[in-house]
């Protein structure tokens, strides 16, 4: 099929919302992504350490490749809103959406994203405690996880024994990477080995684990990502990638880690 063609193990480079809208209706059985936080947009100290400087380490204070991540806040919510609107539309009535995000405190007030998943099927938050975080703010805990929403259809379901993962999951940050904010391949893998989605997208794909994780368990994946360098930075690490590498690492029957839906 044409839209076979144009996106199935595919990289796309171009705007996320326009490039979601090219693909038909219910052929993504899985969305798994992080968008851009707006992190830059920030009424506190932001990347700063504190004292007034940034952390050195910062990879985001000058925001992403084609993108400061610096948007008013109501047009940043209603930019997630229209990507999960799409995200909803071309998944079926057996597929879910897998979408972390960071909560935050903004004025003084907790930043929990309701503004952005309120009016969407969310049926599950999971805790992902990342081992660490560099806001030391006198106000509150040092923050060290952040949220993923499991935006489900009516009839999305885990494989059989997926479940027993429970809901806090503990992955150390990805740390050998090029992105300034790539996802852990395990936590990726997590999410595909429980499930049997057959085509995986991710509209914010980054350096590409998604497709990664996908490759790993003998699935299809669609990438789109605004930044040409990303995207090409996806491509040379999909190129290079030895599929086999993590499937053994889950505790989950082996003859579904092997199985190609």
């Amino acid at each position: 099929m044409e839209w076979e063609k144009k996106f199935l193990n595919k990289i796309i480079c171009g705007d996320v919302v326009k490039t979601m809208g090219q693909i038909p209706n219910n052929l993504v059985d899985l969305v798994i992504t992080s968008p851009p936080y707006n992190i830059r947009n920030s009424t506190g100290n932001g990347l700063k350490n504190g004292r007034g400087g940034k952390w050195a380490n910062a990879g985001l204070q000058k925001g992403y490749s084609h993108y400061d991540d610096c948007m008013p806040h109501d047009k940043y919510v209603k930019w997630q809103r229209d990507c999960l609107k799409e995200m909803m539309r071309i998944i079926p009535e057996h597929g879910a959406i897998f979408y972390n995000h960071k909560w935050r405190v903004q004025g003084g007030l907790l930043q929990d994203r309701q503004d952005i998943v309120s009016g969407f099927p969310v049926r599950q938050i999971i805790i992902w405690k990342r081992k660490g975080g560099l806001n030391f703010n006198p106000g509150y805990f040092l923050p060290t996880y952040e949220v993923i929403y499991l935006i489900a259809k009516p009839e999305f379901k885990l494989i059989p024994k997926a479940n027993a993962y429970g809901d806090i999951w503990e992955f150390t940050q990805e740390m050998n990477n090029e992105h300034p904010a790539a996802f852990p391949v395990d936590l990726i893998d997590r999410i595909v080995s429980a499930t049997d989605a057959k085509v995986i997208l991710d509209p914010f794909m980054g350096s590409g684990t998604t497709a990664i994780s996908a490759l790993n368990f003998k699935r299809d994946y669609i990438g789109i990502d605004i930044s040409p360098e990303y995207c090409e930075m996806a491509r040379k690490r999909i190129k290079n990638h030895s599929p086999g590498s993590n499937f053994f690492q889950f505790q989950l029957p082996q003859e579904r880690l092997f199985k190609t839906p």
